[in-house]
């Protein structure tokens, strides 16, 4: 009975070992050197931006989201593979909005809490 107990452990853990999301299996550095379009100055933000999303799947695996995981490794393979789709989605040049995404990565400070009244010097 042990024995058995053992084996489906085993088959148990090795099964969800499987599902992991395969984050490797994107290959995005080698599609980056491989395409022309993704290494020229202009497309930076578009290298960012993939890198980004495979960075946020990264996250998604380490929290428990192997589906979620999977789904945005997809993604990045679909816009790594087609590089003007990829460029012509992310040429949003909208100041105000970047301005707001730039805005909202700056950790913000805890409300300070009402400072006592300073004290007159003497």
């Amino acid at each position: 009975m042990r024995t058995i107990l053992l084996a489906l452990a085993f088959a148990t853990a090795t099964l969800g070992t499987a599902q992991a999301c395969d984050v490797k299996a994107a290959k995005l550095e080698e599609a980056i050197a491989a395409k022309s379009q993704l290494r020229e100055a202009a497309n930076k933000q578009t290298v960012r931006d993939l890198r980004t999303l495979r960075d946020a799947a990264i996250v998604l695996e380490t929290y428990g989201y192997g589906s979620e995981c999977e789904r945005v490794v997809e993604i990045v393979q679909a816009l790594a593979a087609n590089p003007d789709k990829a460029i012509e989605r992310g040429g949003d040049t909208d100041e105000e909005k970047a301005e707001e995404v730039l805005e909202t990565r700056e950790p913000k400070a805890p409300p300070a809490e009402a400072a006592p009244p300073a004290r007159k010097a003497n």
